[in-house]
């Protein structure tokens, strides 16, 4: 067993919303994301708010500038190929300005977060507005 998964912790009813979530969100028609942080005391990972976010820019507002997240998106896109798709990722939120133990403490469960979530990728982003360049970076085609 991982080191990380001693040291970081989900509660029975974190790992069934996970699990409800990516499940729920295979078919979804609209953007869907739920966010995710450590609390640094118990060092358990749970959802920040009982938000799901179907509206990027609201995401994006409401992520803070000093602190990281864990942010699970399911993204109904077409492909350049023209076929429907839902990747299903986990997006990193790292500011640049957040302090070197919340860098660390966040560093640390990434791996875990990712392969408790079973999410297909993860990508970082330093900043909210990064998330308006989501489906480029998920391979979908252009906006027309």
């Amino acid at each position: 067993m991982a080191s990380e998964s001693r040291l970081y912790t989900f509660s029975p009813e974190t790992q069934e919303k996970l699990r409800k979530f990516r499940l729920g969100t295979s078919r979804a028609k609209d953007p869907q994301a739920v966010v995710y942080q450590i609390d640094k005391h118990s060092l358990e990972i749970a959802q920040a708010d009982d938000e799901t976010y179907t509206n990027i820019q609201e995401l994006a507002e409401g992520l803070p500038d000093h602190s990281p997240r864990f942010i699970l998106l399911s993204y109904p896109l077409t492909l350049p190929s023209g076929r429907s798709s839902v990747p299903y990722v986990m997006i990193y939120h790292l500011p640049v300005t957040c302090n070197a133990e919340l860098r660390m403490l966040y560093a640390g469960a990434k791996e875990l977060m990712r392969n408790t979530a079973e999410v297909g990728k993860v990508i970082e982003i330093a900043e909210p507005e990064d998330l308006e360049t989501i489906e480029e970076k998920l391979g979908g085609a252009a906006a027309a």
